[in-house]
């Protein structure tokens, strides 16, 4: 059997395949087409665009950081620990993935909202978390962190264990070990699960307008100025969207090789 004919593609997949590329295509095409071209700049104005821009970009990378800063610890707990119990904590790790974020922005509220939980102390020592910048950033960490849990605890699992034994064996401590041995070489799973959450992070919606609300200049991300736009100014919506699109496919271009090598 030659390298072409085992190469080929049935048809049946391949009319499937081009189904997929379409579907996911057309939208994206028809975005371009009803894109104000000709008062791109005004309607990305009047929607407030390159002032959610800026919000977005300082959530979405503060997320992503605070999602690697927790979520890789997490997770070697997962994946190098025998810690009982292990199973029902990957689970609540994961859950952000499969929850609605609507109901995650309401989680929160009962944990740190200014009545909740946590909330209250904090509210008696003059910390607000709702309604901030950094309440953003906890609600946007919360359903990304998740992938970059996946991509870290997938990583650990597959560094064959020949290369800590053979640097503990030669003297290494445990934490040399760390740092020169397993983390250099779970960097790509650490670099894909970052972009990846950061990418979560600038497109989430539901946690961010239920836990931080939608104040302009503060915690109005792109997607929440798209939905305002929606509403009066369908043109600017649009054109807030291309930016959100724009930006989503240059870093995925740009990060292909990372994400790739995960």
């Amino acid at each position: 059997m030659t390298t072409a004919s085992r190469r080929t593609i049935p048809a049946g997949i391949a009319v499937l395949a081009a189904m997929g590329a379409l579907f996911v295509t057309l939208p994206l095409v028809a975005l371009l087409v009803r894109t104000p071209w000709s008062d791109l700049s005004g309607s990305l104005s009047r929607s407030g665009a390159w002032t959610a821009l800026r919000v977005s970009l300082v959530v979405s990378l503060a997320a992503a950081a605070l999602s690697v800063l927790l979520g890789v610890p997490l997770a070697f707990v997962l994946a190098r620990s025998r810690v009982p119990g292990r199973a029902l904590l990957r689970a609540v790790a994961l859950l952000p993935l499969v929850l609605p974020p609507v109901v995650g922005g309401i989680a929160l509220l009962a944990a740190l909202g200014r009545s909740g939980m946590i909330g209250r102390l904090l509210a008696h020592a003059g910390i607000q978390l709702t309604f901030t910048t950094a309440g953003a950033v906890l609600a946007t960490a919360f359903v990304s962190m998740p992938l970059v849990v996946l991509a870290a605890e997938a990583g650990l699992r597959a560094i064959p264990p020949g290369f800590e034994e053979a640097a503990r064996a030669s003297g290494a401590s445990r934490l040399y070990t760390l740092r020169r041995v397993t983390l250099p070489m779970l960097r790509p799973q650490i670099v894909a699960g970052a972009v990846l959450a950061w990418a979560r992070a600038l497109g989430e919606f539901g946690a961010t307008i239920t836990f931080a609300g939608n104040l302009p200049g503060r915690t109005q991300t792109l997607p929440l100025a798209v939905f305002v736009a929606q509403q009066n100014d369908p043109g600017g919506a649009v054109a807030t969207s291309l930016i959100l699109v724009a930006v989503s496919i240059a870093v995925l271009v740009l990060m292909r090789k990372r994400l790739f090598a995960a």
